[in-house]
């Protein structure tokens, strides 16, 4: 029930603490418009987008405005193109990124995300023609966004796909040069890549899913880093017990949005995901919550211990507060979206190796991290298998989204701009893996995937 304190509470939380709705994102099925002439399907795509998300951006709106609460992006979430293409005898793939980002234009949104392709164990002729039609289209287009999946529990590591993963990872950097490697910003390689994702660059709408849902992604880590500045000093159970409540309220506030935009416009809602997704803006880190834990800098010892407890408290306290809870679900760690891991970054205290270790306990991977252009396919291969071994181990999602900037190196900067930030360029590992990543073939599934 409402009452003056909440609806004091909700505004503070608003105005002061920077806490928005970072994303509702419409899932749809494209799976109808499959037809072996490529023009006819992507006419049916562009009709059914344009159809089924008409008013989506102007009903978010009008909720936005009665609720006061702020939805920084409106998404789509497509089939993933790979699936869609097969069926045409198309031997490319870009004019479907571009009615893709036609479609989204004409609808109004921030991002769309589904040019994607799913070859955990294996590559179909989709999925080699989409794959190697990422670097064009993600530099042809403004607002698609690309995801691969490389690797799963079930399935073990292709480490074909990820050998070229780092070639297409090269090629988008270098076709995008001027803008610096903007290009792969948008691409993301991941293992146990879920269906229900509607954060970018990571979404598509999966084959389990229905014709059409709403999913929403929360916000707020300074609303967390507010609550903590209340308990300084107490013990780590109420420091858990203080980002649950918080997560909580948070999560509540996300539903109650989704719900009435999904009621007007009659489309079913899908899942709640209760990330903590930080922005360039200050006050808006989850380094700088890690850091109210205690810890001088974001990337000292004791920052995964912190991300840990962070991540497992979200969870919880989101749980109670939505049924439908899915996506990744847990804090976000991009390098280029939080001010606070910037900072980390040129202080020295974070490098790529830690970050990999947060990983470990995070709702992702390495996110938006710029490495010097002169990184090699093999290095940015080697750096995937790593973060999708420990997807593949730990039975949870984990991706790569790595900007090897052309022409810049360590010490520089990127600028990205919006929500994508900046970027300083990180330090690789100096030494050599190409032998490694050139064995290819799959890396077995482990033992405790055997379950039925």
């Amino acid at each position: 029930m409402l009452n003056t304190k909440n609806v004091i509470e909700t505004i503070k939380m608003i105005d002061r603490y920077k806490f928005d709705i970072r994303t509702i994102t419409m899932g749809i099925s494209l799976l109808d418009c499959c037809d072996s002439d490529g023009k006819k399907s992507r006419q049916k795509i562009y009709d059914k987008i344009t159809k089924t998300a008409e008013k989506l951006v102007p009903t978010v709106e009008e909720v936005e405005k009665e609720y006061g609460i702020p939805v920084i992006n409106k998404r789509i979430a497509v089939t993933p193109i790979s699936l869609i293409g097969s069926a045409s005898s198309d031997k490319n793939y870009v004019e479907y990124a571009r009615v893709l980002d036609k479609a989204a234009s004409e609808v109004g949104i921030d991002f769309l995300g589904g040019f994607s392709a799913l070859v955990q164990k294996g590559q179909t002729k989709g999925d080699q023609i989409l794959i190697n039609s990422i670097p064009e289209a993600l530099s042809v287009t403004q607002k698609v966004c690309s995801s691969v999946n490389v690797a799963s529990t079930k399935a073990g590591i292709n480490m074909d796909a990820v050998k070229l993963m780092g070639k297409i990872i090269k090629n988008t950097a270098y076709l995008t040069k001027d803008e610096d490697s903007l290009g792969c910003a948008k691409l993301v390689v991941f293992a146990n890549a879920v269906e229900d994702n509607p954060f970018m660059a990571g979404a598509f709408h999966g084959v389990g899913e229905n014709e059409s849902c709403l999913s929403v992604g929360v916000s707020g880590p300074g609303v967390v880093k507010t609550a903590l500045e209340k308990v300084k000093g107490e013990s780590f159970d109420v420091v858990s017990d203080t980002i649950k409540k918080t997560a909580f309220k948070i999560t509540r506030a996300g539903e109650l949005m989704v719900k009435e935009v999904s009621n007007r416009l009659g489309i079913p809602f899908g899942i709640m995901d209760l990330s903590l997704a930080p922005t360039p803006e200050i006050g808006d880190s989850v380094a700088r919550i890690l850091e109210e834990m205690g810890l001088e800098s974001c990337g000292t010892h004791g920052t995964t211990a912190a991300l840990a407890l962070l991540n497992d408290a979200v969870k919880k306290g989101g749980i109670m507060a939505s049924s439908h809870v899915g996506g990744l679900s847990g804090a976000f760690i991009p390098v280029s979206e939080d001010e606070g891991m910037i900072q980390a970054v040129n202080k020295s205290s974070m490098n790529l190796e830690k970050l990999e270790a947060m990983t470990c306990v995070c709702s992702v991977g390495l996110d938006m991290i710029a490495i010097p252009g002169d990184t090699s396919e093999s290095t940015i291969s080697a750096i995937i298998a790593d973060e999708c071994a420990i997807g593949v181990i730990n039975n949870k999602s984990t991706a790569v989204r790595l900007i090897p900037v052309y022409g810049k190196g360590i010490g520089e900067e990127a600028e990205f701009g919006g929500l994508l930030g900046r970027a300083p360029i990180m330090a690789v590992n100096k030494y050599s893996s190409e032998a490694f990543v050139a064995r290819g073939g799959r890396i077995p599934a482990p033992v405790h995937s055997f379950k039925n």
